[in-house]
């Protein structure tokens, strides 16, 4: 629930800022396109509007996600007094609408909420709403300029007469709200910003026009957000009957584009190019996409040769690897495409390979392929981690102005090396697996976090050393029985585009002002974040990325003019000085073209994030094709998982169709289907409030992405996303799946149900947020677990590189007390416990967690960790210390390592703790609840209390030994009482259990 005020919405991490001297380049070309979810705004319609004098106010709040009883409008005329809470009734407008119209006086705007009047409340995300004059229509937290009810009221031309059905595509626009500014042939404009148009179908809007007796209008069209299509300038011209505008072209007695389709005959074309690569006993297919009138979903490959006769092999992209073949054979292929139909191509043109000789010992790298609920996840930021090797150090661009070089602290510090030598330390806590952030070679002036990918198919050399490869690291990890999660993004790229992709040219002038910034161009030298080229004497060499003459083919607007801005240091600003999505700098076939603005709106999943991420087209083949074959290098290295980055900002149905069953196909082909179906997928849906749903918005809910589609879409991925988005929104809260698969029946253990799993789990972000407390953590875990696929899958963590509880910008510091009590509660509650690098001695706590270059990485929650582990360790078994020495010594007899310790040795002894279903069924007490787990031979019933005392009713008799202090209790009637153990211990009666489980600690005792 929101209520008045309530916190600031949910934001993903802004990384990183240009340089001084072009940061105002970047602001002034926002302002001059001002992106708001939409493309790069042109001028208004030619005929100049005519702002509304009258100073009233009618809003128009959508209820359609609302579900509400009663509607109040609490409201403030700007400079004015709020009205009485829960502030005016508002009526009945139209369907799905209700209205409320209000004097502002003097004043040109208001700041408004709404409310049931029950105590439920939509304030904006605690910004409330900035609202002007004239109709002004809150649809799910976008305002525009709009009446949505102007179809039950006459239009403004008097007469009846001609009429004119004007559909307009906003499809590449990512509007969510369109109005038709126009006058008939001869006649009046329609007041700014004109009437509001319906939604007709997916991508589709549609306005009836009354003419009289004219033959034509003139139109433009606007989101009622400021952003116009005016036609660049010449405004539409739209004749009587059905016509549609589309892409800046309009069609006259066009087809209705939202009646049914017909049947679809036609079958794609035969795939192009088809290339036959061998490598040893594989071979890898590549193809180009096919082409169909309504999209391709499948490919079939079929192969001949060899002692297997013919093979049919469906696949969901346009690249495949057929492994495990006989040596020293010939197989030729053939590959066919279906649409959504069930129509197939022609056959390709075939293309043949031989194989070569199998290699002489088995490839490393293989997932271990175990149940990931049984392995607690430690994630360190590898580049922060510990250093290993400090030649393959850097500081970039940003190491000076950032603090980073007075404190001898470069942003890429750590390394593989320095991880590998210190995975007996995190064996010793008890962790068996490690996420790492995104290992591909990055590119920006501040990018050790490895979320600015630049070439997704090569491992940044600045975390690589001579035998500590990421091969290496992977290897070393499996052999002690340890996984390695690896952090993977879909979404976006750097702001120098993705190499083997695009990478954009930026104007550039080695004159006497920029000189200092452009580097001169060294044929033959090749960027990869660690060579230093001689001739600057940096590493992060930009003098491939510039060019002072226009090159061929450039699409951004207004190359190398001056943009009459001055940069911080009296500088000359030019356009095309800095990557953008608004410049038509990218290709808009690859990437997207506009800043996202409405947070929890369709715009979210196709605009950019932010400056330093350029956000791709998932939607298009030829990106899908390229991230899937980079993160298939991954796959085959045996990586044992993937953590997906910024998961929420691609549709759900490109999930569904392309990158997760890619993923699928891959580990099945490589590594057998038991490995497939262990390979742990867990995805960041960012969603920063209380609420169960995230601010009413199914699309922006990590739960939502744990499904599959439950119809069927158009076969273009572009059409099906929009489809999608448009039927689960209103489908609304109420009509989401549910499940029980997280659930006891009673005290019983059920098999679950995945057949409608979408493949991809995620981060509990709704526990994550609420761990500022722990008994609130779990009470609001509860009540989101059904409607997960599965929350016993579910990552859960207090703080991360990102955030900790409550949004809060700071490591958490609630205290060792509060601590303790979080770990005791993640680690025997549904879910897999995950710890951030250094909680276990509370480092950094309370520190800023990231600032960017702004201030220097040693101050904040991304300081580098080494120093605490300095010296030797060596772990005997998980939880189990050896030896050791130094530093490192020091930090593993801290209260925090102590208690975590015991907490993985308990998980890992007790199966209903790791993979159990749970209850609070006939338990009293706070956090209390019962788990267990039956297969493969298998039964382990617990009964788990944290800080509090517990009374569990209804329970099968027989013998319980507490876990913690080997305490029996022997039940007869069902029932069973424990007392309180203390904040931050806990009780965990198991039955017929393996009695005490480690040592006493200072919270387990």
């Amino acid at each position: 629930m929101r209520r008045a005020p309530g916190p600031t919405p949910a934001r993903r991490r802004l990384p990183l800022r240009p340089p001084a001297a072009l940061a105002l380049a970047a602001g002034i070309l926002g302002l001059l396109t001002a992106p708001a979810g939409g493309p790069a705004a042109t001028t208004g319609p030619r005929t100049a509007p005519v702002a509304a004098a009258e100073n009233t106010t009618t809003v128009f709040y959508w209820t359609k996600t609302r579900d509400w009883t009663r509607y109040h409008l609490h409201w403030a005329p700007d400079g004015g007094s709020w009205t009485t809470v829960p502030g005016t009734a508002m009526e009945a407008a139209c369907t799905d609408w209700v209205k409320r119209t209000v004097s502002l006086g003097a004043a040109a705007g208001l700041q408004a909420t709404f409310t049931d009047g029950s105590g439920t409340w939509d304030n904006n995300g605690g910004r409330n709403y900035a609202l002007g004059t004239g109709s002004v229509t809150v649809r799910d937290g976008v305002i525009a300029h709009s009446d949505p009810c102007a179809g039950t009221t006459p239009d403004p031309t008097p007469t009846p007469g001609a009429k004119a059905t004007v559909y307009y595509s906003t499809e590449a626009l990512g509007w969510s709200t369109a109005n038709i500014h126009y006058r008939p042939a001869g006649g009046a404009w329609t007041a700014v910003p004109g009437v509001g148009m319906q939604a007709a179908c997916a991508g589709w809007w549609k306005r009836e026009v009354d003419l009289g007796t004219a033959g034509s209008l003139t139109a433009a069209f606007n989101n009622g957000n400021g952003i116009w299509d005016n036609n660049g300038g010449a405004d539409y011209t739209i004749g009587t009957g059905v016509s549609t505008v589309r892409n800046k072209a309009v069609t006259a007695n066009a087809a209705d584009p939202c009646a049914a389709e017909p049947p679809d005959t036609r079958a794609p074309s035969a795939p192009a190019k088809v290339t036959a690569a061998a490598d040893g006993v594989s071979v890898l297919l590549t193809w180009d996409p096919a082409t169909d009138d309504r999209g391709v979903t499948t490919y079939q490959v079929t192969r001949t040769g060899g002692s297997g006769g013919t093979l049919v092999t469906n696949v969901g992209s346009t690249v495949f690897s057929d492994t495990n073949l006989a040596e020293r054979t010939a197989y030729t292929y053939t590959v066919k495409a279906v649409d959504a139909a069930g129509n197939v191509s022609a056959a390709s043109a075939p293309a043949s390979a031989t194989t070569g000789d199998r290699p002489a010992t088995p490839g490393t790298g293989r997932p271990l392929g175990t149940d990931p609920r049984k392995d607690p996840v430690y994630f360190v930021l590898t580049a922060r981690f510990n250093d290993g090797d400090p030649s393959n150090n850097r500081g970039g661009a940003q190491h000076t102005a950032s603090g980073n070089a007075a404190h001898d602290d470069p942003m890429f510090r750590g390394d593989f090396k320095g991880l590998i030598q210190k995975l007996d330390y995190i064996k010793a806590l008890g962790f068996s697996a490690v996420w790492v952030t995104p290992v591909v070679l990055n590119r920006s002036d501040y990018d050790y976090h490895g979320y600015h990918g630049y070439d997704f198919y090569k491992v940044d050399p600045r975390l690589e050393s001579a035998g500590a490869s990421y091969q290496d690291l992977i290897d070393a990890a499996h052999a002690k029985g340890m996984k390695i999660y690896q952090d993977v993004v879909y979404n976006h790229s750097s702001r120098w585009g993705a190499k083997g992709l695009f990478t954009p040219t930026v104007y550039g002038v080695r004159d006497g002002q920029w000189s200092w910034y452009y580097d001169e161009r060294q044929p033959g030298f090749e960027y990869d974040g660690l060579t230093i080229d001689a001739k600057s004497g940096k590493s992060y060499y930009n003098g491939d990325l510039w060019s002072t003459a226009e090159p061929a083919g450039n699409t951004c607007l207004d190359w190398g003019r001056p943009t009459g801005g001055r940069s911080a240091e009296g500088y000359t600003l030019y356009n095309c000085q800095w990557p953008s999505p608004t410049s038509g700098m990218f290709p808009k076939a690859l990437f997207h073209q506009c800043w996202i603005g409405n947070w929890e709106g369709e715009d979210s999943r196709s605009c950019w994030l932010h400056e330093d991420l350029a956000d791709f087209d998932t939607e298009n083949p030829t990106v899908q094709n390229y991230l899937i074959g980079a993160y298939d290098k991954y796959i085959d290295m045996g990586v044992d998982g993937f953590r997906v980055d910024t998961a929420v900002h691609i549709p759900r149905t490109t999930w569904n169709r392309r990158f997760l069953p890619a993923i699928q196909e891959r580990v099945t082909q490589r590594h057998g289907a038991e490995a497939a179906k262990n390979f742990f997928v867990f995805g960041e849906v960012a969603a920063f409030v209380n609420d169960k749903w995230n601010r009413g918005s199914v699309n922006h809910s990590a739960q939502f992405f744990t499904w599959k589609e439950r119809k069927e879409y158009a076969a273009d991925d572009a059409k099906a996303a929009l489809e999608m988005y448009a039927d689960e929104q209103q489908r609304g809260t109420g009509d989401q799946p549910t499940s029980t698969n997280a659930f006891l029946n009673g005290n019983s253990y059920h098999t679950p149900d995945h057949s409608r799993f979408s493949g991809m789990h995620v981060i509990d972000m709704r526990m994550h947020m609420n761990f500022g407390d722990a008994s609130n953590a779990f009470s609001n875990g509860k009540d989101s677990d059904d409607s997960y696929n599965d929350a016993t899958y579910n990552v859960v963590y207090v703080d991360s590189h990102d955030y900790g509880p409550n949004k809060s910008s700071e490591r958490y510091a609630g205290g060792t007390d509060a601590w303790a009590e979080n770990m005791s509660l993640m680690w025997t509650f549904r879910g897999i416990p995950t710890l951030y690098y250094g909680s276990e001695i509370e480092f950094q706590k309370g520190r800023k967690i990231d600032c960017g270059p702004s201030c220097p990485l040693a101050t904040t929650g991304r300081a580098y960790f080494g120093d605490h582990l300095a010296g030797t360790v060596t772990a005997s078994d998980f939880s189990q210390v050896s030896a050791a020495s130094g530093a490192v010594a020091t930090t593993l007899a801290q209260p925090l390592v102590k208690h975590v310790q015991r907490l993985n040795q308990i998980r890992r002894a007790i199966p209903a703790l790791q993979s159990g279903q749970y209850s609070t069924e006939g338990i009293s007490g706070g956090m209390a609840f019962k788990r267990r787990y039956t297969g493969g031979g298998t039964d382990s019933f617990a009964l788990v209390t944290v800080s509090g005392g517990a009374t569990y009713t209804g329970i099968p008799n027989g013998t319980y030994t507490d876990a913690v202090t080997g305490d029996v209790k022997t039940v007869t009637g069902g029932t069973l009482s424990v007392p309180a153990p203390g904040r931050g211990n806990l009780r965990v009666y198991v039955l017929d259990g393996p009695g005490r489980i480690g040592t006493a600690g200072p919270y387990l005792k």
